[in-house]
């Protein structure tokens, strides 16, 4: 087995935080051409270029980004350990990294996360949203401790990764006084020529939603496609047509906005992952989310 020296990978780290050789010089209390042969040394055991030059300066590639958010966790521990074995604890907060998908709630997210901010142990949240391909590749480097998604990891996805299923919710129809007043007495009939917020046709949602109104032989008409759920309930609470959103979270997007309840479509289901790099849930921000996220959203 292969052993990579840490004195090597504290010259990398240290002139990689600080942007050139020169001012790791000053840091580390060596001349230039000693860090740089310790950096060549690490780049040969590794196999990989670690910087490329850009001008005058140094730039990591991306396996130098790789190894730098490695080196920085292992640093960072390492100081935590000397404190604490000295008996002064640090005090610093977890660094917890979460990656969120464009489609997921965001008040839904808020309730998922906010079990972690509550812990003993202070948190320090970074959180993070993208695509899923980019934030399951995020994960699959320990860049991000967990992912929260609207859909599994597929099986054809070439990531080591476990879904965690949080819970699942029907949805329900929301719309302003105005818009709400005469459909939810007819509802789902209702429905038919009402103007309508819809995700955009990539997501789960939509297709189930789109079957459900051909299986009830309602045309709402579409009046806008939108991605970003949060910009589709404010788009939704200035009038602009009915939308849906979980169930689970009807108190809180009724008090928010200011809507009404149409009415409720069981048949269409929303499921809400957690994805990790374990199989077994270790991670106690990641455990907060999970028992709260079972117990008291979806229970």
């Amino acid at each position: 087995m292969a052993w990579i020296n840490y004195h090597h990978l504290l010259y990398f780290w240290t002139v990689a935080r600080l942007g050139s050789i020169r001012r790791a010089q000053e840091e580390l209390n060596l001349s230039q051409p000693a860090i740089s042969a310790q950096i060549r040394t690490l780049e040969h055991s590794l196999g990989e270029k670690l910087f490329t030059r850009s001008g005058r300066h140094l730039a990591l590639t991306e396996v130098g980004q790789v190894v730098f958010r490695y080196a920085d966790e292992i640093f960072r521990l390492g100081r935590e350990l000397q404190e604490t074995l000295a008996g002064r604890p640090t005090g610093q907060p977890v660094r917890f990294n979460v990656g969120v998908t464009d489609a997921m709630p965001k008040l839904l997210v808020f309730r998922l996360l906010e079990p972690a901010l509550r812990l003993p142990d202070r948190v320090r949240l970074v959180l993070r949203e993208d695509e899923p391909d980019r934030l399951l590749a995020d994960l699959s480097i320990h860049a991000l401790d967990l992912v929260l998604s609207d859909v599994p990891v597929a099986p054809t996805v070439k990531v080591r990764a476990f879904n965690h299923l949080l819970g699942e919710s029907g949805v329900t129809v929301f719309g302003v006084p105005e818009l709400a007043r005469t459909r939810q007495r007819r509802f789902p009939r209702g429905l038919d020529g009402a103007p309508f917020l819809l995700p955009t046709d990539n997501t789960t949602l939509r297709r189930s939603l789109e079957q459900w109104f051909a299986a009830q032989n309602v045309h709402p008409v579409p009046v806008a496609e939108v991605e970003d759920s949060a910009v589709l309930q404010v788009l939704g609470q200035r009038g602009i047509g009915l939308f849906v959103a979980p169930t689970v979270m009807e108190d809180d997007i009724r008090a928010l906005h200011g809507v009404r309840v149409v009415g409720r479509i069981d048949e269409v289901r929303e499921r809400f992952y957690a994805i990790s790099v374990e199989r077994r849930l270790t991670h106690p921000a990641v455990l907060a989310i999970s028992r709260a996220a079972r117990r008291d959203i979806f229970g």
